[in-house]
Formats: C-alpha cells, sequence, structure tokens
C-alpha cells in the first residue's frame, strides 16, 4: 500500500519557490511589532467593539 502523505518525487507544486529550507521556521506572532502596532490594534479592537455592541444598544 502506497503512503498517501508523501508526493512524488517529480511532482513540482510550486510551493517551494521563495522559501528558505535551511532557516529556521518563523510564523507571524514571532516577528517583530512596536508599540504604535500595539496602539493601532488595540484602537481598532475598540472601535470594533463599540460598533457590535453600541449600535445594537442605540436600537433599544
Amino acid at each position: 500500500m502506497a503512503d498517501d502523505t508523501e508526493p512524488p518525487e517529480d511532482d513540482d507544486s510550486g510551493a517551494d519557490i521563495g522559501h528558505d529550507f535551511d532557516a529556521d521556521r518563523t510564523t507571524a506572532p514571532m516577528s517583530d511589532y512596536s508599540s504604535r502596532a500595539v496602539f493601532v490594534g488595540a484602537l481598532v479592537a475598540l472601535v470594533g467593539a463599540a460598533i457590535a455592541f453600541g449600535i445594537p444598544l442605540l436600537a433599544v
């Protein structure tokens, strides 16, 4: 029975284009961010919460 989890050797999906396979894996939460980015994110969250909860409360 063949192992379906391994792609064939000659299958070129293009998924490896632009990737450095020797580098350590990094993900977005590990990326650097500034205090300004945190402030903007918090502000967007507050505005979103105000819209999500404020409009229904005003409609009542």
